[in-house]
């Protein structure tokens, strides 16, 4: 069994890799899966995961509180609004657009309804005033 953990791990991680620049693959869910599976077949997988530069901030946020960066989200709505205005200059057919739009409206309401991270508000918000 912890082969075919590690193998599902990976190609979550793959998938969600090619998610930061594909908008209907969401990153941050794959590399929660990734994590899951890597700590059902190596603790070494997992641990190099969740301590990973890149990978790790998005998946020990979505681990701890289900949240996305407010970067992160910046990012998607670009990428949906990228892909969805190159499928109208390409005049693809209505029906393709509104399946397209129905997916994309999903996604978005999936993405902007996540919370930020507390350590990403906590970095926003202003400094108490001193008296």
């Amino acid at each position: 069994m912890r082969i075919l953990w590690s193998i599902a791990g990976g190609v979550a991680l793959a998938v969600g890799i090619v998610g930061i620049v594909l908008p209907l693959l969401p990153t941050t869910p794959l590399l929660l899966l990734a994590a899951f599976c890597f700590a059902r077949s190596s603790p070494r997988l997992e641990a190099w995961l969740v301590e990973h530069p890149r990978f790790g901030p998005p998946s020990r946020d979505g681990r701890a509180e289900g949240a996305i960066s407010p970067r992160a989200k910046t990012m998607a709505m670009i990428a949906i609004g990228a892909t969805f205005a190159l499928s109208v200059f390409m005049r693809l057919p209505s029906h393709v657009l509104l399946i397209q739009a129905v997916t994309l409206g999903a996604v978005t309401l999936f993405i902007l309804t996540r919370p930020a991270p507390r350590a990403s508000l906590n970095a926003i918000k202003p400094p108490a005033a001193k008296r």
